[in-house]
């Protein structure tokens, strides 16, 4: 594995009118990519155009971070939408963020869903197709989560021509079979320095993690996420960029 080659992105832009979340000013510097919250989860517009600034300022490239209509459970609630009104939610909130995007010269790199819609799509290939088939309608890229098994959510986006980034997380604990833990399980979310920068460097040296019950899995991934609401991981955001680089 070329290890130049992994990127770092974060959620960002998922502070609301008054209230805020994350710490984006500080961060923004020492990543690659910037998942921004298209106002379903958490954002309004003018948080979004206010990321997207700050984006630009700092050369990151943008990357839409569309989720299930849940304002008020941050996008962290499973919901049963039909395929052809979940691929126009994402349409809709996707094309509200590169609209903002043209306002200001840029534009829309890829997408990352959010959330319960990010993990419900991992488990349901019906429901990753219609993520897949809003996705080809902008002709750009989806970030979906590194799996020991690819193969057939590659089968699905290359029906679409859709190209897809695989992705790791720095601060989230995996199971034996690849998945991530679930929230509610103990243990989780990282939170101690050597576990968040042990994990990177796993990832990004030897392309495997050790799950959270002691299994060695091979993981390979194009981009490393760290998780724009969690304050421990954000702490070391310059050191796991420096494990990246070097």
């Amino acid at each position: 594995m070329n290890k130049s080659s992994i990127t770092l992105n974060c959620d960002m832009g998922e502070s609301f009118g008054q209230w805020k979340m994350g710490n984006d000013e500080q961060v923004m510097p020492y990543i690659d990519m910037t998942n921004i919250a298209c106002g379903f989860h958490a954002s309004d517009p003018h948080i979004m155009s206010k990321t997207i600034e700050l984006a630009i300022l700092h050369n990151v490239k943008i990357g839409a971070h569309p989720s299930y209509p849940d304002l008020q459970g941050f996008g962290r609630r499973s919901m049963h939408i039909e395929p052809m009104e979940l691929s126009e939610i994402l349409i809709y909130q996707i094309g509200a963020l590169k609209a903002l995007c043209e306002s200001k010269n840029t534009e829309v790199n890829y997408v990352k869903p959010h959330g319960a819609l990010y993990n419900d799509m991992m488990k349901n290939h019906q429901i990753f197709e219609a993520v897949v088939d809003a996705v080809s309608c902008f002709a750009i890229p989806l970030m979906m989560m590194a799996t020991m098994d690819n193969q057939r959510f590659l089968d699905i986006a290359d029906k679409y021509e859709v190209p897809l980034l695989f992705e790791a997380f720095a601060d989230r604990a995996y199971l034996g079979n690849g998945s991530l833990a679930p929230r509610s399980q103990s243990g989780a979310v990282l939170k101690h320095e050597d576990d968040i920068l042990g994990q990177v460097q796993q990832i990004s040296q030897y392309g495997k993690i050790t799950s959270i019950d002691g299994f060695v899995v091979p993981i390979e991934a194009d981009t490393i996420c760290v998780h724009g609401d969690n304050e421990d991981s954000i702490l070391l955001i310059e050191k796991i960029k420096q494990i990246l680089e070097n």
